[in-house]
């Protein structure tokens, strides 16, 4: 199930982010509310693009080889702040809460809180807590 998570995820973060590098003035006036942030800066909106492809690509990467779980934790911190940033920016009244649930939900919160599921799985939390518990004598 995270495996597809990933790869969905993955893929559709990629895909933003190549749109964002391509054409972004065609990005920044069809994503709902970016108008509303400031004006049309197309050297900002590629360089959020280049990291978007990147934490897209981490998480892609990471659904074909549970290997790339480091990459897929890298993604998803960078999705955790760029959230974050949202989230400060509405209780800092720079940005309408009325966006910041309409439309930054879905396309902001929401993919940073399906990359932590997906980059740190709770069972592999609390295996490594048990772990730790059970050779903190030995570490003495």
């Amino acid at each position: 199930m995270r495996s597809l998570a990933a790869a969905i995820l993955g893929l559709g973060l990629a895909a933003n982010g190549i749109v964002m590098l391509a054409v972004p003035s065609d990005w920044y006036a069809s994503i709902p509310g970016v108008s509303g942030t400031g004006p049309f800066n197309a050297h900002f909106i590629r360089d959020i693009g280049a990291a978007y492809l990147v934490a897209g690509s981490a998480l892609a990467w990471f659904a074909l080889r549970g290997t790339a779980r480091p990459a897929a934790q890298a993604a998803a911190g960078f999705l955790a702040l760029h959230a974050a940033i949202h989230i400060w920016d509405a209780a800092a009244g720079r940005e309408h809460v009325h966006q910041l649930i309409l439309a930054d939900g879905a396309l902001v919160l929401l993919p940073s809180l399906l990359a932590i599921w997906i980059a740190w799985p709770l069972s592999k939390i609390r295996e490594k807590s048990n772990a730790q518990m059970v050779s903190a004598p030995l570490d003495r």
